[in-house]
């Protein structure tokens, strides 16, 4: 693992990129009476995953990066909702569903694991 310098570095900001340009992908095809709808809801969720994953990246404070990994967690659980939602009005293949949702749980994983490091950080190096 090489040193992080930002969070374009970092694993979990990637996958979440990925995810974002995914979601894109898929709501391209969504009728367009959705537009300002589900298609504006979802997009905005994803997108709220890597950016807060970004924003988070330079905050000073433990309290102050898990807030916005947290509300990473929100928007990634927000994106799963929609995405039933776009399967059950037939909006996305079942084939799309199934991996962005494989796709969101690898994501949650993460998450997870990148804000236990952090936490693990800031424990043992208490002045930064």
């Amino acid at each position: 693992m090489g040193t992080i310098i930002s969070f374009t570095d970092l694993v979990v900001w990637q996958k979440s990129h990925q995810f974002v340009l995914g979601i894109y992908s898929v709501t391209v095809g969504f009728p367009k009476e959705e537009v300002y709808a589900l298609t504006s809801q979802i997009r905005r969720a994803a997108v709220s995953i890597p950016a807060n994953i970004a924003e988070g990246f330079k905050k000073k404070t433990l309290a102050n990066k898990i807030n916005f990994l947290s509300h990473s967690e929100g928007s990634l659980e927000e994106v799963k909702y929609y995405l039933i939602l776009a399967k059950d009005l037939n909006y996305i293949s079942r084939i799309d569903f199934e991996k962005l949702t494989l796709d969101a749980e690898e994501i949650s994983k993460l998450i997870s694991g990148y804000v236990k490091a952090v936490k693990n950080y800031h424990h043992n190096n208490p002045t930064n």
